[in-house]
C-alpha cells in the first residue's frame, strides 16, 4: 500500500530565554514527519541543529531527496544506509517506527523486548546567566533530584557554587558546551569536586578532546558532541567515561538502540540528552532512557505550549505520553 508523506517546520516558542555557551534561542526551530498508511499514521520530530552544520532547510532537502522511496515503503534498515546520521533521518526513523508499532498493533517498548513505560528522573536545566540569576533558578527547582547547569569560560565556579548552594541535595551535571579548555578544566577540579558534581559533559572541543587522554579527572567525562553514533565509539576509551547519546546526533532511535549496547559493551556510563523541542521528539528518547544513568529529556518544559498528552513533570519525575502518543 502506498505511503502519504506530510513534512514540516514548526517555531515552538520558549517561555524562557534557553541560554548555552554558543548563544540564547528563544524558540524551538522543529521539523515535523507525518507518514500514513491506509488509516495509520506514524510521526517524528526532529531539531536541525547548527553546530552540526544542520539548517530547517537543509534537513527538509535531505527528507524530500527520500520522498518517492518512503512513499513506495522504504524501511528503517535502508533509511540508515540512504541518510547520514542526523536531524533528518531521526524524525524519518521515529516516524518509521510509530507507523510500524500502529500498524502491527505492537507497541515499540514491545518490540524491543522492554517493559511499559514509566516515569524516569530527568535532569532541569539552569541555562547560563549571572551566578546571581542561575542561584535564584536553582532555587525555584531546588527539589529536583538533578539539574544541569549550562556555563561557559567565564567564572564557571561562581556559577557551580551557586547552583549548589540553592540546591544542595539535588545531583548535578555540569555542561560547558565544548567551551572549556584543558587548564579550565585542571583548576576546576576542587571546585568540581567540592560542589560533588556527579558529571561534567563535553568541557573541550571535540576536536581537541584528544588533551583528554590521560587526563585523571575526579569527575567523570561525558562525551556528548564528541560522540554520535558507535563508530565513534574507540576514539573516545581513553578520553571519557560517559558518552551522551541523543536521537538526534545518532540519526533515530534504531542507531541510538545499537550505540546503547555497544556502548555498554565497551564500558562506558551512558546519558540520554535531548534538543530543545517538544513531546514528540522526546518520546522516541524515552525507550533509550530507561536503561541510562543520567537522563536529561527536559526539553518539552522548556516550550510555552507542548503537544496534549505530551511527558508531563509529575511529582519531580518526567511522566510518559499518554497512550497513542507515540510509539503504540
Amino acid at each position: 500500500m502506498l505511503r502519504e508523506l506530510n513534512i514540516r517546520h514548526l517555531s515552538l516558542p520558549l517561555n524562557a530565554p534557553f541560554r548555552i555557551s554558543r548563544g540564547v534561542k528563544h524558540a524551538a526551530e522543529v521539523v515535523t514527519v507525518e507518514l500514513r498508511q491506509g488509516d495509520r499514521i506514524g510521526r517524528g520530530e526532529s531539531v536541525p541543529y547548527p553546530r552540526y552544520r544542520e539548517s530547517v532547510a537543509s534537513v527538509l532537502d535531505e527528507m524530500e531527496s527520500l520522498r518517492e522511496d518512503l512513499c513506495a515503503g522504504m524501511g528503517r534498515d535502508e533509511l540508515q544506509a540512504r541518510l547520514t546520521p542526523g536531524a533528518a533521518r531521526n524524525a524519518l526513523d521515529a516516524a518509521l517506527w510509530d507507523l510500524e508499532a500502529k500498524l502491527t498493533g505492537v507497541p515499540v517498548w514491545a518490540g524491543l523486548a522492554r517493559p511499559p513505560r514509566a516515569p524516569v528522573t530527568t535532569a532541569l536545566t539552569v541555562s547560563l546567566d549571572t551566578p546571581q540569576a542561575m542561584e535564584q533558578a536553582a532555587a525555584r527547582i531546588a527539589g529536583a533530584r538533578l539539574i544541569k547547569i549550562k556555563v561557559d569560560a567565564d567564572d564557571p565556579a561562581a556559577r557551580i557554587e551557586a547552583v549548589r548552594r540553592a540546591a544542595p541535595a539535588a545531583k548535578l551535571i555540569v555542561d560547558p558546551n565544548e567551551s572549556w579548555t584543558m587548564d579550565i578544566l585542571h583548576d576546576l577540579q576542587p571546585v568540581l569536586e567540592r560542589a560533588a558534581v556527579d558529571l561534567v559533559e563535553q568541557p573541550l572541543p571535540a576536536a581537541a578532546d584528544v588533551d583528554l587522554r590521560g587526563f585523571s579527572s575526579r569527575i567523570p567525562i561525558c562525551a556528548d558532541e564528541a560522540c554520535h553514533t558507535a563508530a565513534d565509539l574507540p576514539r573516545l576509551l581513553e578520553r571519557y567515561q560517559a558518552i551522551n547519546i541523543k536521537l538526534d546526533k545518532t540519526g533515530g532511535l534504531t542507531e541510538a538502540w545499537r550505540l546503547l549496547r555497544a556502548a555498554r559493551d565497551s564500558g562506558f556510563r551512558i546519558m540520554v540528552g535531548c534538543m530543545v523541542g517538544s513531546s514528540l521528539g522526546i518520546a522516541p528518547a524515552l525507550e533509550v532512557a530507561r536503561e541510562a544513568e543520567f537522563i536529561d529529556l527536559d526539553g518539552p518544559l522548556w516550550l510555552a505550549n507542548d503537544h496534549a498528552g505530551g511527558v508531563r513533570l509529575q511529582d519531580g519525575l518526567l511522566a510518559p505520553p499518554a497512550p497513542g502518543f507515540w510509539g503504540e
